[in-house]
């Protein structure tokens, strides 16, 4: 009898946090590594939010909480849904999880039975197509292109339905292209879903906050209320409060779904680190102004980093409208030789031969369901992606 279930056959290793372990041993070996590869603010956690937490170990809150989260920080997640998206979720309708993967993990496995499709439109995150195959799902890919800004259109997303179809995942700002849908580029996708009672809509908000030039951040069932009903509205602390290693997602949803995602919660995790509960909901109730400093300086790493990556020989690098990240093509190196005689085939060989021959680490695109791209994270000092840049500006140079 094997030891290992059949489901682990389905599912491979994250590729971002295998850039960044292969970075750190290479650092450990004295060599000079600048790691791009993790979705991670370089910020501190705000100050009024450590205190929050220090505070609450201080009051004796070091206890389990009910599994879907303290009523405190529930209330807080009810008032930041209505406040900034203006959708009414009571704290009954909202579960809080060990990060935002808990939460998606949970309401895969609440909901998915062998073939049940769920779209996914690609470049996606890592996560997403294996937490699907865990849970006996199919994932059904849905391919954007460099031109069209990595953002799946109407046509495409209503070909890729059909009567299998339970979720249609969505994620904006995206990890790991950093596009982000205008209101009018998501009416478009939620025309379509309106037309499909039985597909449900997983939304991954984590990057809300971080949007660039007066974009307006809008989430589906803001865009079209009839779709609040079979709508999973997901987000989290960690990256516009700087929270990644506090392990805070949520969710709002329809009783039912959350009712069933607790009762999975509950055999598994239970409630969430009591302290940092405590801390969300400071960071949720708390001073906000930190936020568009933080985005200001993201912009401007940004803009460093297109600006530098397009004058690098055979790369072309979309100006994202979200996130930290940056998704360059690099199809302009395909085919070509390193000085050594490697010929670079792969999005993979362009990452692997860059972080051998200038230290440099970046994920390759394939990892993200579409290539010839890599994937960048800003999220590091201005220092660090110039030195970056230029480095790759000389490794594109260096292949014939």
């Amino acid at each position: 009898m094997a030891l290992l279930a059949d489901a682990l056959s389905r599912v491979k290793p994250s590729a971002t946090i295998a850039v960044s372990q292969k970075a750190r041993e290479l650092k450990a070996q004295g060599r000079d590594v600048i790691s791009l590869g993790a979705g991670e603010p370089d910020f501190d956690t705000p100050d009024n939010v450590k205190e929050a937490a220090i505070a609450a170990i201080r009051r004796g809150e070091t206890k389990y909480t009910p599994v879907a989260g303290i009523p405190e920080l529930r209330e807080a997640i009810a008032k930041k849904f209505k406040r900034e998206n203006d959708l009414d979720y009571k704290p009954s309708q909202i579960i809080v999880g060990t990060g935002g993967k808990q939460i998606l993990f949970n309401a895969f496995m609440a909901t998915l039975n062998a073939g049940d499709e769920v779209i996914i439109p690609a470049p996606y995150w890592v996560s997403y197509p294996e937490m699907v195959a865990i849970c006996g799902g199919t994932v059904v890919e849905v391919p954007t292109t460099l031109e069209n800004n990595f953002k799946v259109v109407a046509e495409d997303l209503e070909k890729a339905i059909t009567p299998k179809t339970k979720w249609f995942m969505f994620n904006s700002p995206s990890n790991p292209s950093g596009a982000a849908y205008t209101h009018d580029e998501l009416k478009a996708l939620t025309d379509v879903l309106v037309k499909h009672p039985h597909v449900w809509i997983l939304t991954d908000d984590m990057y809300e906050h971080l949007t660039y030039d007066g974009f307006k951040f809008a989430t589906p069932a803001q865009v079209e209320p009839s779709l609040y009903d079979r709508t999973l509205t997901m987000n989290g602390v960690s990256k516009a409060y700087a929270m990644t290693g506090w392990r805070i997602g949520y969710a709002g949803g329809p009783a039912e779904l959350i009712k069933a995602m607790d009762t999975i919660q509950g055999q598994q995790t239970s409630g969430t680190c009591s302290i940092a509960q405590w801390a969300a909901v400071e960071a949720l109730n708390g001073p906000q102004d930190f936020i568009p400093a933080n985005k200001e300086v993201f912009k401007g790493r940004r803009d460093l980093v297109v600006s530098m990556l397009n004058q690098a020989t055979g790369i072309n690098c979309p100006t994202p409208e979200g996130a930290f990240y940056v998704y360059p093509s690099c199809a302009g190196v395909i085919g070509k030789k390193t000085p050594a005689g490697k010929v670079i085939k792969t999005d993979e060989d362009f990452v692997t031969e860059l972080l051998e021959a200038e230290g440099v680490a970046v994920v390759h695109g394939s990892a993200f369901g579409l290539g010839p791209n890599f994937r960048i994270s800003y999220a590091t000092s201005e220092a660090a992606l110039e030195e970056a840049c230029n480095r790759i500006q000389r490794f594109c140079a260096s292949l014939r």
